[in-house]
């Protein structure tokens, strides 16, 4: 398997999804597939490999089902509104009332613009920051910016339909929400649980993979009552998956410390920094990049 670069890889698939047709013909976008049920009435659209950029079409998408109608979590890559809505319409008649971006990226932001204008857009304010900086959100879009924004915590909805916003800090981008569905006990990362690797630090949008561990486990240490939880690219996870995953990036921060500490440069502690004896199933096509971005961060 080819070694993915991830901030190459989502500027790539933002500019390729974004592209206006002039006449010539355009790639075909991968097709999505039908909402997968996760537990009662939230479901998931879920996402493809990022490593085959032909089959990608952006990071999980939550449909969570209430009775006044449809909360979608994040929008994948532009172009794929009316796809999302027809898988919507697969599981529920319900119209689309809000959207929730976890963060800024093009493969959770993309198809905002494809959804109705009266539907309610909500991220941390960070979020909003970052997304009015990048161009698919200037101009005439910048109505497909959010809407309403919060600063550490926003609860919405009640009853069984009750959602809760927490942001405990940054790790992949400034602005990363995690969502609660209390009700099902159950929680949406975004890209702060993104796979089973190291993590991709957006460092020009705020990330740090200096603060992520303490932000998760800020997370871990708040939000108690979850089991089940849907991921940023992977399927579905447990509450001791993030567990292990705060505890992953944990390690990968002491082991790039020590490293640089000792005098390694960003490339010799990628050859030498190992963590798969402890973490089975972990890959290590991102470790290069998160290297890298943390040698960057720390003095």
């Amino acid at each position: 398997m080819k070694r993915w670069v991830v901030l190459g890889g989502l500027v790539a698939a933002w500019a390729l999804s974004a592209t206006v047709t002039t006449g010539l013909a355009q790639p075909q976008r991968a097709p999505l597939p039908d909402a997968t049920k996760v537990k009662d009435n939230l479901y998931v659209i879920e996402s493809s490999s990022p490593v085959d950029r032909s089959k990608f079409t952006g990071g999980n998408t939550g449909v969570f089902i209430m009775e006044a109608g449809v909360v979608v979590v994040d929008t994948k890559l532009a172009g794929y509104g009316p796809d999302i809505l027809d898988r919507i319409r697969k599981v529920t008649p319900k119209p689309v009332v809000a959207i929730i971006n976890t963060h800024t990226h093009g493969d959770h932001t993309g198809s905002n613009e494809g959804f109705p204008a009266t539907v309610d857009i909500i991220a941390h304010e960070n979020t909003k920051l970052n997304m009015e900086r990048m161009d698919p959100f200037k101009g005439a879009k910048a109505s497909f910016l959010p809407k309403r924004t919060y600063k550490e915590r926003l609860s919405l909805f009640s009853g069984n339909d009750r959602i809760e916003l927490f942001y405990f800090g940054s790790g992949h981008t400034s602005g990363d929400t995690f969502i609660l569905y209390p009700a099902i006990r159950t929680l949406q990362t975004g890209d702060m649980f993104p796979w089973k690797d190291a993590p991709f630090i957006d460092r020009a949008n705020g990330g740090s993979g200096v603060a992520w561990p303490t932000t998760l486990a800020k997370l871990l240490s708040t939000v108690k009552d979850f089991d089940t939880v849907v991921t940023g690219h992977i399927p579905l996870a447990t509450r001791q998956d993030l567990e292990e995953f705060q505890r992953y990036t944990a390690d990968l921060l002491a082991a790039v410390q020590a490293a640089k500490k000792a005098g390694q440069s960003a490339d010799a502690a990628t050859a030498a920094i190992n963590l798969s004896a402890k973490y089975k199933g972990y890959a290590s096509e991102r470790l290069k990049a998160a290297v890298q971005a943390i040698y960057e961060e720390i003095p």
